[in-house]
């Protein structure tokens, strides 16, 4: 039977890739790459530092174009819905024409915020490809932005709140401490100025940005300075934590 990895490599740096994962690696003769054009090329070359450094053996690589979806649809879920199926019948297709194992390399964790397992389950159950597949977990980006500001996420006893920048502007913030990820509109901006924020864009990766402070003293900055990474470079991953004050 066929076998296919999905596998967690971090949030971009190579050195956040499991010994685990380095093992599955070793294993796979064809990676799939969602392509996102060529502003996201970056995306794709960091997926290939991190073969070049860990497989240990010849691979290749297919990359398969994303399909574009509406960003301000007015049915999120439906929307959503359609686009994995899209993309899950683009890897069918990839998968039926390669022989040896397959792998699919997952930014941070496939279990969070990510949209690999729904696509793989739903080749699946169409039933004209058979294959069995192993997830390997990955460090995903919320560990990553505590490391590199040296933070607890909570504070004792809390829990740990984590949700979208559309979740965060509709509903506001839990109790406690809220990680805010897949944030297109700044929506920390819609928060009580005394709120405490630890932000960071490109975690792991050579353009690594980070910021902390209070809302109403440093939102603006963080608006600003995001706005002219995503200028320079076409595209943007940041995420960020929301405490209370005490």
């Amino acid at each position: 039977m066929r076998k296919l990895y999905v596998i967690g490599i971090g949030a971009g740096d190579p050195d956040q890739v499991t010994m685990q994962a380095v093992k599955a690696l070793r294993e796979v003769d064809v990676f799939f790459v969602m392509g996102k054009g060529a502003e996201k090329q970056q995306l794709v070359d960091v997926r290939t530092a991190i073969l070049d450094e860990h497989a240990g053996r010849p691979y290749r690589i297919v990359e398969i174009p994303d399909p574009p979806r509406d960003r301000a649809p007015s049915d999120y879920n439906a929307t959503v819905l359609d686009w994995h199926e899209r993309r899950s019948l683009l890897l069918e297709e990839a998968f039926a024409g390669t022989e040896g194992v397959g792998a699919i390399l997952v930014w941070g964790d496939p279990a969070l915020y990510d949209s690999t397992l729904r696509m793989v389950e739903r080749v699946l159950a169409r039933g004209t490809l058979a294959f069995d597949y192993t997830v390997i977990p990955g460090v995903t980006s919320v560990h990553a932005l505590a490391a590199r500001h040296r933070i607890v996420l909570h504070r004792i006893g809390e829990p740990v709140h984590i949700t979208t920048g559309r979740r965060l502007r509709d509903e506001g913030m839990g109790g406690g401490a809220t990680v805010v990820m897949l944030d297109a509109d700044c929506a920390f901006t819609s928060v009580p100025g005394d709120t405490y924020i630890w932000w960071g864009a490109y975690l792991g990766m050579p353009d690594e940005t980070l910021c902390h402070g209070r809302v109403g003293e440093i939102g603006a900055e963080i608006v600003r300075r995001r706005a002219e990474l995503r200028a320079r470079k076409g595209w943007i991953m940041d995420i960020y934590l929301l405490r209370p004050v005490e």
